[in-house]
């Protein structure tokens, strides 16, 4: 089979190459997929650098999420060949073919399309976790999603809306706030690079937001600080600003607002009946239509590198999607 192989670690994606490999074998417990579909996100471009908390040793097939067709499932009593369904995991899914745990093989919930499946599970995972278990969010509170153009930003957006929170989206430019405002409606969509405080203040009366939902960190954080309502709850989701942001715990003190740090993955490994239940809640709502994922653009696995490199430009919305049997047309 064909896959994308991180060969050695590198800024310039330099280290990443197409090879052959041999065909898996599903074992026990596991089951064979045709990868139709793989969800490229930002801890995918950073684990090619070695900037991620995961370092799996060299080398890996990238990619942490797809979708596909099962091809065998020896053991499985859930899932059966020809079955269409998502999967997730560390690494292995921008290949022709992967071979996955039975438990993090799901079905694919009517609806959505192949590739709007294999952007469905990181991204919403983060944001579910963010928003009801860690942030205890409630019907009419006020969110503030920075990053609102990026994977899981816009995941926070949608399922912010399905939670029935009053949703203010900051992204940086005019396109991306289009996009935004086009695909999920939330009540504003803000530039936020000059005076997010005094935006945020006139959006919700003064009282600032109730969740803020930041995956940038560095000046986005600072400046969260300064329009957090008291209770509020800081998520903190990740670092795409490069700069891990500090503050003094008098801040939260006086102004009466909890710093929340958010895992997704790890929060399910640690809790497994309620990481089973997180992804019970979310297939439900994309089965119900109260979600979607959105996929940026496709790739045939021949253009890898035009997907990473439109990451590394911070020009998708959304999810970038590449489809390992697919070919470039002939020129």
């Amino acid at each position: 089979m064909r896959a994308l192989q991180v060969q050695r670690l590198s800024d310039d994606l330099g280290g990443l190459a197409l090879v052959d490999l041999p065909m898996p074998v599903a074992g026990a417990g596991q089951v064979l997929v045709r990868i139709e579909a793989a969800a490229l996100g930002f801890p995918d471009l950073l684990m090619t650098r070695g900037g991620y908390q995961a370092k799996p040793d060299l080398p890996f097939v990238p990619g942490m999420e797809g979708a596909g067709i099962v091809l065998s499932a020896p053991d499985s009593s859930r899932v059966r060949e020809g079955d269409r369904v998502l999967f997730g995991g560390l690494t292995g899914a921008v290949a022709q073919f992967g071979v996955f745990p039975e438990a993090s093989v799901l079905p694919l919930p009517d609806g959505l399309s192949i590739a709007e499946g294999a952007a469905l599970r990181a991204a919403y995972l983060t944001a579910w976790v963010a928003l009801v278990r860690r942030g205890r969010a409630q019907p009419g509170e006020w969110l503030l999603v920075h990053g609102a153009a990026g994977g899981v930003g816009l995941a926070a957006v949608d399922l912010g809306m399905a939670l029935g929170l009053n949703v203010i989206a900051v992204a940086s430019t005019p396109a991306k706030r289009a996009a935004i405002a086009r695909l999920y409606a939330p009540h504003h969509v803000i530039d936020g690079a000059d005076g997010l405080r005094e935006q945020v203040l006139a959006l919700t009366g003064g009282r600032g937001a109730d969740l803020i939902y930041d995956p940038v960190g560095g000046d986005t954080f600072d400046q969260s600080v300064r329009c957090i309502a008291f209770d509020g709850r800081l998520l903190v989701i990740g670092f795409a600003d490069g700069r891990i942001p500090q503050i003094g715990v008098n801040i939260p003190l006086i102004k009466g607002f909890s710093i929340v740090g958010v895992r997704a993955g790890e929060y399910g490994r640690r809790f497994p009946e309620r990481g089973a239940e997180n992804m019970a809640s979310i297939l439900d709502l994309a089965a119900k239509g109260r979600i979607r994922p959105h996929v940026h653009a496709c790739f045939g696995l021949d253009d890898w590198a035009d997907a990473y490199r439109a990451m590394q430009r911070r020009d998708v919305i959304g999810r970038s999607v590449v489809l390992p049997h697919e070919r470039p047309s002939p020129a």
